[in-house]
């Protein structure tokens, strides 16, 4: 019998990765000498793969976008090592993360960082160990097409009826239904609610504890009331 599988995005579900993102984002154009696009601008695509997410923030030639993307990839490692560089986790998502790989459950990351940005944003809280599979547009198609979590299912033995997609926006939500696992979104994050559910969510987690919960009964796991 295959274990649950839970698979998480990362930036605006597990990890507030925005000021980043959207810091790296405007630098990319400012170095370019282009106008460089707003915060919420910004938001609204984080999710996506690199160059699709610039795509969207500025249609131009490929050669542009190219780029833009190239100037992003260069422009983070920076901002990393910056004293002032700010990524933190959602309060509670450590202790979930933990309790949940510690009661049987297989867990993984479906996001649209690169996989080195994808592990050094685990690392920095210490949550590496606990997944067993790491997804990223490097190594399948960019969400929402559901290339990542079969492939994830694939890596773990992951069955669809006891596999859940856990994020904050509508292309996890279309990624999740894509692959005929259950799509559980989460109020914190980067979308509004209501877009998620329009966008095929089966449920949208309030806070932490309602996430515990969902979790418990869309895959069995027993979940300790500790998480809040």
């Amino acid at each position: 019998m295959s274990r649950p599988l839970v698979l998480f995005d990362c930036d605006g579900t597990l990890i507030d990765g925005q000021h980043a993102i959207v810091e790296t984002m405007r630098a990319a154009f400012v170095l370019h000498q282009l106008a460089p696009p707003n915060g919420d601008s910004v938001r609204r695509v984080i999710g996506l793969r690199q160059d699709e997410a610039i795509a969207r923030l500025h249609p131009g030639e490929a050669h542009t976008i190219a780029a833009l993307t190239s100037a992003y990839r260069q422009i983070m490692p920076q901002l990393r090592r910056r004293p002032d560089h700010h990524e933190p986790i959602y309060p509670g998502m450590r202790e979930l993360v933990e309790e949940i790989a510690g009661n049987g459950v297989n867990l993984g990351v479906v996001t649209g960082k690169s996989l080195v940005h994808l592990r050094q944003s685990l690392s920095m809280h210490g949550i590496d160990a606990h997944f067993r599979t790491l997804q990223t547009p490097d190594n399948a198609p960019g969400k929402p097409d559901p290339g990542m979590v079969l492939q994830a299912m694939a890596e773990t033995g992951g069955r669809p009826e006891s596999t859940v997609v856990v994020g904050d926006t509508t292309f996890d939500m279309q990624m999740a239904r894509a692959a005929g696992v259950t799509a559980i979104g989460v109020a914190w994050g980067y979308h509004d609610p209501c877009q998620l559910e329009v966008s095929g969510a089966h449920h949208v987690a309030q806070d932490v504890a309602d996430l515990a919960a969902l979790l418990e009964g869309a895959t069995g796991w027993r979940a300790e009331r500790t998480v809040s």
